[in-house]
C-alpha cells in the first residue's frame, strides 16, 4: 500500500489553504490613520436669535464651487447689538448638489469626531458652546453669543474633524472648513 500519495495530497491541500487564508484582505490595522471622509461644504449659514426681541438674523458664507476656483458669491458681515445674548445655530450645506446636502446633519451624527472652534479678533464677544457629544465634549452647532460694548473685528469659525483624537481642543485633527466673518457689534 502506497501512503505517500495521500500524505502528499494532504500537504498540498494544507499549503493551498494556508496561502488562501494569508491572501484575505485584512481590516485596518491599529497603526493605520483614520480616513477623513471629507464632504464638500459650500455654504455656512449662521442664525442668530436675539434673546430679548426674539428676532432672527443671518450671516451667510457661500462658495458654490468650494475651495479654489471662483471666490465666494456671498460673504455677509455678522451684525449684532451691544450687550445682548444671542442663541446661534450653524447650518452647513453642500449646494453643489440638487437638492442641497445638509452637512450639519452628518456633523451632528458624527459629533464624537467633530468640534467647532470660535476665535474672536478685536471683538467684545464671548461664545459658549451649548451642545455636546456622547463623551460630554463640546460640539458647537448650537452656541450662545454674549456681546459687550461696540466693537468691530473678525470671528473665525473652524470645523475640526478629529476622529479618535477629540479632546475638546482645536489642536488635533484636520480642518474641514475655516471662515473668518467680519463682525460688527453696535
Amino acid at each position: 500500500m502506497n501512503t505517500k500519495k495521500p500524505v502528499l495530497k494532504l500537504i498540498i491541500v494544507s499549503v493551498l489553504l494556508l496561502q488562501l487564508n494569508a491572501c484575505k484582505e485584512e481590516g485596518p490595522r491599529p497603526s493605520d490613520p483614520p480616513k477623513n471622509e471629507t464632504e464638500l461644504i459650500t455654504t455656512v449659514v449662521l442664525e442668530f436669535e436675539d434673546s430679548i426681541l426674539l428676532t432672527k438674523s443671518y450671516a451667510v458664507f457661500r462658495d458654490i464651487d468650494g475651495p479654489g476656483g471662483n471666490g465666494p458669491s456671498q460673504f455677509d458681515t455678522i451684525k449684532l447689538a451691544t450687550n445682548r445674548t444671542y442663541l446661534s445655530r450653524i447650518y452647513l450645506l453642500d449646494e453643489s448638489k440638487t437638492p442641497a446636502d445638509t452637512i450639519s446633519n452628518e456633523v451632528r451624527k458624527e459629533a464624537n469626531d467633530h468640534l467647532f472652534v470660535f476665535e474672536p479678533y478685536v471683538l467684545n464677544i464671548q461664545v459658549k458652546v451649548q451642545d455636546k457629544d456622547d463623551n460630554n465634549l463640546p460640539l458647537g452647532l448650537f452656541t450662545l453669543w454674549k456681546t459687550g460694548n461696540m466693537s468691530n473685528g473678525k470671528m473665525k469659525i473652524m470645523l475640526k474633524h478629529q476622529p479618535g483624537l477629540k479632546d475638546g481642543t482645536a489642536t488635533p485633527g484636520e480642518t474641514d472648513i475655516e471662515v473668518s466673518f467680519n463682525c460688527l457689534i453696535k
